[in-house]
């Protein structure tokens, strides 16, 4: 890397922000947070569901379950986004409307954010809640053999570091615990944002970049994988996306890429509440 370079070609903290920024060139984002309250709020009015059921010992870790009718259904234990530093699992119920209509069991992730904890704590935090996901999953008509991860974002960027997991070694789990994995708009190397107006609340180092890249650490796994994302994102987070897809391949993995169109990063998801879109036929096809 030449010396005048932040990060490949990036030489300024401005490149990176305007590469970085989701919401850059969205253009009605209150629009995006109404949709997201009033669709979640439907979610929880129409479907039957228990909040706050807690996977570890602190009051952020717990998650919003949207439990299938009949026993023994697949479940979507889902992420949010906010780069690690907004946002709740609340904020994001209406991912539930469409696996919901497809017989699915639905637990959305609620994780402690920056700067009071580390990306490190959050992404034991996100291992945590699957782990417990397996354990429990019959608890809420779930089956644990049909575990599939979800993210948005910041949260596709978890999903991805639970696929990195040696759950037999660390938590005593089936090593293919995870039988797919729906990531959006994700980012899986995240050095970037080192160099971003995120840093001072989000405090990456070198340690914790190593860590928690999960386009460096992509191991052999039975998952398969679908990386999503929308047409009118950056340059950067579609390739984001298509260099941890070919990383995944290259270890012999199954993968695969689609981009949405219309889309910008906040409506990539709006497909999870219609059981008719792309990515839900997707859910329907691995879980079945």
């Amino acid at each position: 890397m030449a010396s005048d370079t932040l990060y490949r070609n990036f030489s300024t903290q401005q490149q990176i922000d305007d590469a970085y920024d989701p919401a850059r060139n969205v253009p009605d984002l209150a629009a995006v947070r109404r949709h997201y309250a009033t669709r979640s709020a439907h979610a929880r009015e129409t479907l039957h569901n228990v909040p706050g059921v807690q996977y570890g010992p602190t009051l952020q870790e717990h998650v919003d379950v949207f439990p299938s009718a009949v026993p023994g259904s697949p479940v979507l234990i889902y992420f949010h986004g906010g780069y690690w530093r907004a946002n709740s699992a609340s904020d994001f119920h209406c991912v539930a409307l469409g696996p919901a209509a497809l017989g699915m069991s639905v637990f959305v992730v609620n994780y402690a954010l920056c700067p009071w904890v580390t990306l490190d704590e959050i992404t034991r935090q996100a291992r945590a809640s699957i782990a417990w996901a397996w354990r429990h999953a019959s608890d809420h008509n779930g089956d644990r053999n049909r575990l599939l991860v979800a993210g948005h974002s910041a949260g596709a960027h978890l999903a991805a570091m639970c696929l990195q997991t040696d759950w037999r070694h660390h938590y005593g789990l089936d090593d293919d615990c995870i039988c797919a994995a729906l990531l959006i708009s994700g980012v899986y190397d995240i050095a970037p944002l080192r160099y971003s107006y995120l840093q001072p609340l989000i405090q990456l180092d070198e340690g914790i970049i190593r860590r928690n890249s999960p386009m460096f650490g992509v191991r052999k796994s039975r998952s398969e994988v679908l990386l999503t994302w929308g047409d009118r994102e950056s340059d950067e987070f579609a390739r984001q996306s298509r260099e941890f897809h070919a990383r995944w391949i290259e270890a012999g993995n199954r993968g695969e890429c689609l981009v949405q169109e219309g889309h910008d990063h906040f409506t990539a998801i709006y497909g999870l509440e219609d059981p008719q879109s792309a990515l839900c036929r997707w859910l329907q096809r691995v879980m079945a």
